[in-house]
């Protein structure tokens, strides 16, 4: 019993002493564990810069190695702003309302950018976010119950923005 406690205090010691052979996972900044409507705020800058509490680029919410529950976090908040986004793109493409071309423009745009943002951060991770690229491809994605795809005008807005977000995301 004693040699067992000493042996455990033993790799204890050691495991303290090199960090188990790795770095500590990269610090989740706090902007990131934001509820979805701090990501939409800060999305109505898109295409332009677009931070979260006006410092911190989304790309960042993102890192290699990064801790489950700030993934968890973070997966929650910008799956769920896709999906309103999505949402809010479906509602003004259906409703043919008079004028709804500028926030159907504004609402693709900022859902291309959070999209491209997340997926140019993820593709240096070693693929840890696949399974939230899934998902949030998948929410931005939804065309509906009528499975009505996007126009071409409402793809290129969606593609104007995931060009900002990959490069300024």
């Amino acid at each position: 019993m004693k040699l067992r406690s000493a042996l455990a205090g033993t790799l204890a010691s050691i495991a303290a002493l090199t960090g188990c052979g790795s770095e500590d996972a990269p610090e989740t900044p706090s902007a990131c564990v934001a509820p979805p409507a701090a990501y939409l705020a800060a999305l109505e800058a898109a295409p332009g810069e677009v931070r979260l509490d006006g410092t911190t680029a989304i790309s960042l919410c993102i890192t290699k190695d990064q801790e489950p529950g700030a993934l968890a976090s973070v997966g929650e908040s910008v799956v769920a702003a896709a999906t309103e986004l999505n949402r809010d793109i479906l509602r003004l493409r259906d409703s043919g309302a008079a004028g709804a071309e500028a926030e159907l423009e504004r609402k693709a745009i900022a859902l291309g950018y959070l999209v491209g943002a997340i997926q140019e951060a993820a593709s240096t991770t070693g693929g840890i976010h696949q399974d939230l690229i899934l998902r949030l491809d998948s929410a931005a994605r939804y065309a509906g119950p009528d499975d009505k795809p996007f126009s071409a005008e409402i793809e290129r807005d969606i593609g104007q923005g995931y060009d900002a977000g990959q490069e300024t995301g």
